[in-house]
């Protein structure tokens, strides 16, 4: 902190009346004395940021009644210190008093910034705009201007059920419905000290605010001229109150600071929400129902989109073709790559899809054709349900994994390249006979890949999940995958933003 001399001439009006109409970082470049300052005494002022629910009022001295004459001092004496009520004093108050409003900002801000996740951060607001206003309560309702989403209502000590209460008031008559019918999408804040007592308030609105047990309301836009209209922060209080000058001042810079980084989540979570629906458009929407077998599938796919795929595709004679492969990289390259290698083994596999090796010696020719830059691993099976008969042929891929009662083992295939890491690929195909009963699961690497363990532990951690799969699902494809799902990837591992894609196809024979 910053100790200034008593022998600085201060117009205290003046700078009372500056505080008001000034930033805090303005005012203390105005009032900052020059050359350095002495040793300070004033005592630490307590950090606010997630201990208290208001922000602490900065110290205050009690007005000098009359100035007293310093005595004169000998020459080469230093000078004498500042009396108790002297305009020093109080510039020292206020000075302490921005540093603590500076601290508490940087504090809120600093928790706000190591959000990375949209629903993390509108609760981080709704906290640190509680802590700022003296609120309890409070919902942030995102609806950006351009109309594009995502629109949601986050609340603070608010249930569903009370975010579903306060959603029945009409939009006109709520604060933040009147700050986002606003053409601008800024303008003042909405204060209401005393909602009850208020004339031409909505009935609806009284009986609401009655339920719920809140008297006041304080609301601000979430809206800056580079992000535009975000949203709109509602914080309510149980008594008739109001914020403060100072406190409306601290969240209004807090706000502005917030806006910014939602801004940036909003683009971020749109761009991942495009991905995710552009790699979903190119994975079959449905599976086919086939007689003599059970298809279920789950994907899971990174924050910026992957190239793994799967696919079932109905053959002749009551055939079927399964498939996963995953293409090297990630994003809006791979996923579009991954697109054109599925549509291209789609067409191979009805034109000789009973021999998998040919199969894939096509994909590869293709891939090394038109994608000389990418190499890809893939798996084809031609199955005969009726025969419970299946062929299968493997380029860099992980075998099967087949589950049943007496059984669960790995599928023996042979060792071979990715499609795209040699001149020529080919490689023997590999033909077993699942019994009645049993499930062959498909899956690609970034299952084993998103454990974070070595491959040999990956896999025995697979075979552990496979053989441990309850005995009231067997009968089930989709509980299967889930199962090892969740066992090979728990604690949210599954869900998790990672380069990794996930896949798991699961066929079930009868």
């Amino acid at each position: 902190m910053l100790d200034i001399p008593s022998s600085v001439s201060v117009d205290v009006e003046a700078l009372l009346a500056a505080q008001n109409h000034m930033g805090v970082c303005d005012a203390i470049e105005q009032y900052a004395p020059v050359g350095k300052p002495d040793t300070m005494t004033t005592p630490h002022f307590p950090k606010v940021a997630g201990i208290d629910s208001t922000v602490p009022p900065p110290a205050q001295t009690v007005a000098p009644a009359s100035p007293t004459p310093a005595p004169p001092s000998s020459p080469g004496a230093p000078p004498a210190p500042a009396a108790p009520g002297a305009p020093g004093a109080l510039i020292q108050d206020r000075l302490a008093g921005w540093v603590s409003d500076l601290t508490t900002l940087h504090e809120l801000t600093e928790r706000l910034a190591r959000t990375a996740v949209m629903d993390d951060a509108l609760h981080e607001v709704l906290r640190a705009g509680a802590a700022l206003v003296g609120a309890r309560r409070g919902l942030v309702v995102l609806e950006p201007a351009d109309g594009l989403g995502p629109d949601t209502t986050v609340g603070l000590g608010l249930a569903r059920a009370d975010l579903g209460h306060i959603e029945t008031v009409p939009r006109g008559a709520t604060s933040y419905g009147r700050i986002l019918d606003r053409t601008d999408g800024t303008g003042e804040p909405e204060v209401h000290a005393d909602l009850l007592s208020e004339d031409g308030l909505d009935p609806r609105h009284r009986d609401v605010a009655a339920r719920l047990g809140y008297a006041a309301s304080f609301a601000l836009p979430l809206a800056t001229e580079a992000a535009g209209r975000l949203g709109a922060a509602v914080w309510l209080y149980d008594e008739p109150a109001e914020p403060v000058e100072r406190q409306r001042h601290l969240v209004g810079l807090y706000t502005r600071y917030a806006t910014e980084h939602l801004a940036r989540l909003l683009e971020l979570e749109r761009a991942r929400t495009k991905s995710r629906t552009i790699t979903e458009e190119l994975l079959p929407p449905r599976l086919p129902r086939v007689a003599g077998v059970q298809l279920a599938a789950r994907h899971r796919t990174g924050p910026r989109g992957g190239g793994d795929w799967y696919d079932a595709l109905p053959l002749p004679e009551g055939a079927l073709g399964l498939t996963v492969g995953s293409v090297t990289g990630s994003g809006a390259s791979a996923v579009a790559a991954m697109g054109r290698l599925r549509a291209s083994l789609r067409a191979y596999a009805v034109m000789e899809g009973e021999d998998p090796v040919a199969v894939l010696s096509d994909l590869e020719l293709l891939l090394r054709l038109t994608e000389p830059a990418r190499s890809a691993t893939a798996l084809f099976t031609y199955c005969e349900p009726a025969l419970r008969k299946i062929v299968l042929a493997g380029a860099g891929h992980s075998p099967p994994l087949v589950i049943g009662e007496r059984r669960t083992e790995f599928v023996e295939t042979s060792l071979s390249a990715p499609l795209g890491m040699l001149a020529c690929w080919e490689a023997p195909s590999v033909e077993f006979s699942p019994e009645p009963g049993e499930t062959v699961l498909l899956y690609t690497d970034g299952l084993l890949h998103r454990t974070g363990d070595p491959m040999d532990r990956a896999f025995a951690r697979l075979h552990a999940a496979a053989a441990g799969v309850p005995r009231t699902i067997r009968n089930d494809p989709g509980a299967i995958a889930d199962h090892v799902l969740h066992t090979v990837l728990p604690d949210g591992l599954d869900a998790a933003d990672s380069d990794e894609d996930v896949v798991l196809l699961a066929a079930r024979f009868e």
